[in-house]
């Protein structure tokens, strides 16, 4: 089993979220980020002041999945969150040594 954790883009959630419901992946925790990497911030202006905003909005996707589909769930999310451009994000890929589901106690694969 395999944790998935990606940072992209927000506007791109709803699109990974389709192609990752196509290959079969039913659940996917989504929290709102901020950070930032080679893109480093930029300057805004607010009132007539500038000022600078060192970390930019993202959105981590964390989704647990069996080996079996690791390959598939990487491609969705390279080909939908893909635009080109700086700041597209990354993905990391961890082993998960146990999942379980709490309400039945289900373990590994059965709990995902």
């Amino acid at each position: 089993m395999k944790l998935i954790t990606a940072i992209i883009k927000p506007f791109k959630l709803d699109d990974v979220r389709e192609a990752l419901t196509e290959i079969g992946i039913v659940g996917v925790t989504v929290t709102e980020v901020k950070g930032f990497g080679r893109q480093k911030g930029h300057t805004e202006l607010y009132r007539g002041a500038e000022y600078v905003v060192d970390f930019l909005p993202k959105v981590k996707l964390e989704i647990a999945i069996a080996d079996e589909i690791l390959k598939q769930a990487l491609e969705a999310i390279i080909n939908t969150a893909n635009t080109g451009k700086i700041g597209d994000g990354k993905i990391f890929v961890t082993t998960l040594e146990q999942v379980l589901r709490i309400r039945t106690r289900e373990a590994g694969n059965d709990a995902l």
